[in-house]
Order: structure tokens, then C-alpha cells, then sequence
């Protein structure tokens, strides 16, 4: 009988969850998530909050943001950063409006902004790979060429898109109720996870950032994985421009201005380190719907564009703060 109860104690402690052997920084960005979102709703609730418009405007207000920050889980998981996606949406943008109002040829547009967003992930590859510039530097330089040729060519005017199909496709038109913003940032999600979590370039990427040098007596080009993942980064800041060019309807050299604080800050929310070696796809999803649930409710409350910014400052300070506290428990 003894026997019998002292195996029945012995399984009950083997099922008991200990709570301190429990990753949470992999769960935090979920946890706050949903406690955010329930505050929000308490409190905000009589203001529109939890209408069934406004929370369709926040995934579509979060897309493009949401989109460059699959590229960027590859980009702080190999332990690169990227500054210059929000520059590169910006002149996407602009190359996009450009090409379809002096053609109006949709293929063309879409083959120039792409190949844009590809030669500046190229470039930034170039200076981090074999120029040895520090991704930091590589890229805060690009950031500001890009930004100012984005003024320069229209002399910082907008340039209208009066082509209706664009429009609609990439920005404001829907399938079966459904933004196609939304339909757009999904396709990128699926995408996205199963390159992460399903094919060798995910698991090289994170190998590459975790211990550069175990990676490379394994076998792995670790300069290829950088290019790759900077190319990555360009192509789908690229596709960020000209979903804003659609639903905006015309290409301005401020769109994404500070794009890539927040992308930063949605993928390291997400779970992702500064220094490499970790992340995740949908944390970075949930991250940049954080961020939007966020912004949406301090403009829901009345606050002005700069409380706006200081509070945006805040998060992204206790997105790097928490970053760093996850690395230290783990080494």
C-alpha cells in the first residue's frame, strides 16, 4: 500500500510544471499581448476599441509592418540588423508611382520596386560580407542615401497613382470581405514560417547567428546566409513600399519613416536576440500587432503625435532591455 502511494507521489512530482525551468521570454510577447489587449478593452471600449472597423484597421494599418518584420526575424536571427527598410519602402514607393505614371504598366512597376528593394539588400550584403563594415554602420549610411534620393527625385513632392487595378490589388481593395493588405501579410506569414522552421536556409540562419564559427567548421557559408538574409530584408521592405503606394495611393518620401525602429522592436518582442541565434516568425507577427493595438488605443485616448512617440520609445527600449535580460539567463 505504502509502495503504491509513494509511486503515485513520485509520478504527481514528475507531471508538476516547474515554472523556473519555463522560457518566458519566448512567451512574454503573447503574455503581454493579451493583458494589453484586455486593458485596452476595458478601458477603451466605450470609445470604439473593440469595433469590428477599427480592429480591421489596425491589421491593415500593422501589414507593412508586419511584412518587413518576417524578413527581419531572418535578419537579427543571423545576427545582422537592417536599418534601411524604411528608406527602401519609401523609394519603392516612389520608383512604383514613377514607372505607372509614365507607363502605366502594373508589371513593370512591380519589377522595378522589387529589383530596387533586391540590389539595396545586395548592397548592404556587400558592405557587411566582404567590406567588413559592421551592419550598424553599413546600413544607418544606406538608410540616409536612400531616404535622400528619395526626396531628391520629386523634390520631395508626392506623386499621385491613378492606375484603379494597382490600387486595389495592393492596397485598398478586398477578396470576399477580407482587405487585401491583410490577405497579402498572411501569404508572407506562411511563407516566412515555413522557411524558418522548415528549410535548411532557416536553420543556417540561426546557426550563423548563434556561433558564427562552430557554423562555418559545419559547413555553412556564413557570408551566403548574411547576403541572403539582407537580400531577404530589401525584397520584402520593397513589397512593404508598394503596399503603401496601393493603399495610399501615391509615393511620398516619408512613408516608413521610422519603419525600422518598429520593425526591430516587433521582432525582438517576438523573441528574437540582438546579438542572434533565436527568434520566431509568428512572435514577430504578434509583436507588430502589439505595436499597432498600441498606437491605435493612444490615439483612441487623445494623445498627441509626440506622446505618441515617447511612448513608442518606450517600448522599444523595453523590447532591447528584454532582449538582453533573456541573453544573460541564458548563457
Amino acid at each position: 500500500m505504502q509502495s503504491k502511494q509513494a509511486n503515485l507521489e513520485k509520478k504527481t512530482s514528475d507531471t508538476k510544471i516547474d515554472l523556473k525551468t519555463i522560457e518566458w521570454n519566448k512567451y512574454m510577447v503573447y503574455i503581454v499581448f493579451v493583458i494589453v489587449f484586455l486593458a485596452f478593452s476595458i478601458f477603451l471600449g466605450n470609445k470604439g476599441f473593440l469595433s469590428s472597423n477599427n480592429l480591421l484597421n489596425i491589421l491593415r494599418q500593422t501589414s507593412m509592418i508586419s511584412i518587413m518584420a518576417v524578413a527581419g526575424t531572418f535578419v537579427l536571427a543571423a545576427g545582422q540588423i537592417d536599418l534601411t527598410v524604411g528608406a527602401v519602402a519609401a523609394m519603392t514607393a516612389m520608383c512604383v508611382s514613377l514607372v505607372l505614371q509614365s507607363t502605366n504598366s502594373i508589371i513593370l512597376a512591380l519589377l522595378t520596386g522589387l529589383g530596387f528593394g533586391v540590389i539595396c539588400g545586395a548592397v548592404n550584403g556587400f558592405l557587411v560580407t566582404i567590406l567588413k563594415i559592421p551592419a550598424f554602420l553599413a546600413t544607418l549610411g544606406m538608410m540616409q542615401i536612400i531616404r535622400g534620393s528619395a526626396m531628391w527625385i520629386t523634390n520631395t513632392a508626392a506623386v499621385p497613382i491613378k492606375n484603379n487595378q494597382f490600387n486595389s490589388v495592393f492596397g485598398i481593395g478586398s477578396v470576399g470581405g477580407i482587405s487585401v493588405l491583410i490577405l497579402w501579410t498572411i501569404l508572407f506569414y506562411v511563407v516566412g514560417v515555413f522557411l524558418f522552421n522548415k528549410t535548411p536556409f532557416g536553420k543556417h540562419t540561426l546557426a550563423t547567428g548563434g556561433n558564427e564559427l562552430s557554423a562555418k567548421y559545419s559547413g555553412i557559408n556564413t557570408n551566403l546566409i548574411k547576403l541572403k538574409v539582407f537580400i531577404m530584408s530589401g525584397a520584402f521592405a520593397a513589397f512593404a513600399g508598394i503596399l503603401y503606394a496601393g493603399r495610399m495611393q501615391s509615393g511620398r518620401y516619408s512613408f516608413g519613416d521610422g519603419d525600422e525602429m518598429s520593425v526591430i522592436a516587433a521582432v525582438v518582442l517576438g523573441g528574437a536576440a540582438m546579438n542572434g541565434g533565436s527568434g520566431s516568425v509568428i512572435g514577430a507577427l504578434v509583436g507588430s500587432l502589439l505595436m499597432g493595438i498600441i498606437k491605435n488605443a493612444l490615439i483612441l485616448a487623445g494623445l498627441s503625435s509626440s506622446q505618441q512617440t515617447i511612448v513608442q520609445g518606450l517600448i522599444i527600449v523595453f523590447a532591447v532591455a528584454l532582449s538582453n535580460l533573456s541573453s544573460k539567463k541564458n548563457n
